[in-house]
C-alpha cells in the first residue's frame, strides 16, 4: 500500500486541463472526443450568447447567439491541446461560415474558446498550420470563454445512447469513423 506522500505525488504528476469547442452539432463533437485517449470528462452545451441558461429550442432558434459547443477535460499526460485542436481541425469543415452539412444557423459556427493566454497562444498556431490545408480560409472564431451552460441531459453521451437514430447513423457515425481511420489506425 502506498503511503499518503505517494499518493499526493501521483495526484499532482496529473494535470487536468479544459477546453471548449463548437464544431457543428454537439453530437457529432462529443461522439468523437469520446474516443480519444485522455479525455476524461465531456459535457455538451452552450456558449457565446446573450441569453441566460438557454434552452435548445432557444439556441436553435438561431437568435440568442450561443454557438453548440462541447466542453472537455482531459489529462495532458495522455493527450495534448494541440492534439485535440488537431482532431478538431479534421472532424468538421473550418471554412464554412455558420454551417456543418445541413446543420446551418450561427448555432453550428466553428469555434474555439480559449480558457487560457498559453491555449490562446497554442490555438492561433494550429489555426496558422491549418489554413493550409484547407482550400478555403478558416472562418473558425477563436475567442476567450465566455458562460457555459450545460445542454439538457438528454444531449449528454447521445450517440452512445441513440446509435441508430437517423442523424446519428447518417451525419455523427461517418464523423466517428473519419476519427477512427486518421487518429486510431496510425
Amino acid at each position: 500500500m502506498k503511503n499518503t506522500n505517494e499518493n499526493n505525488e501521483l495526484q499532482t504528476s496529473k494535470k487536468f486541463e479544459t477546453v471548449t469547442l463548437g464544431g457543428g452539432c454537439f453530437w457529432c463533437t462529443e461522439a468523437v472526443y469520446q474516443e480519444l485517449k485522455g479525455v476524461t470528462e465531456i459535457v455538451s452545451g452552450y456558449a457565446g450568447g446573450a441569453v441566460l441558461n438557454p434552452t435548445y429550442e432557444q439556441v436553435c432558434s438561431g437568435r440568442t447567439g450561443h454557438a453548440e459547443v462541447v466542453q472537455l477535460t482531459f489529462d495532458t499526460a495522455q493527450t495534448s491541446y494541440r492534439k485535440i485542436l488537431e482532431v478538431f481541425f479534421t472532424i468538421h469543415d473550418p471554412t464554412t461560415l455558420n454551417r456543418q452539412g445541413n446543420d446551418v444557423g450561427t448555432q453550428y459556427r466553428s469555434v474555439i474558446y480559449y480558457h487560457s493566454p498559453e491555449q490562446q497562444a497554442t490555438a492561433k498556431l494550429v489555426m496558422a498550420e491549418m489554413a493550409s490545408v484547407w482550400d478555403a480560409p478558416l472562418v473558425t472564431e477563436l475567442s476567450p470563454l465566455p458562460t457555459f451552460y450545460p445542454a439538457e441531459a438528454y444531449h449528454q453521451n447521445y450517440y452512445r445512447q441513440h446509435p441508430d437514430q437517423g442523424y446519428c447513423a447518417f451525419v455523427v457515425a461517418p464523423k466517428v469513423a473519419k476519427f477512427r481511420k486518421i487518429f486510431l489506425t496510425a
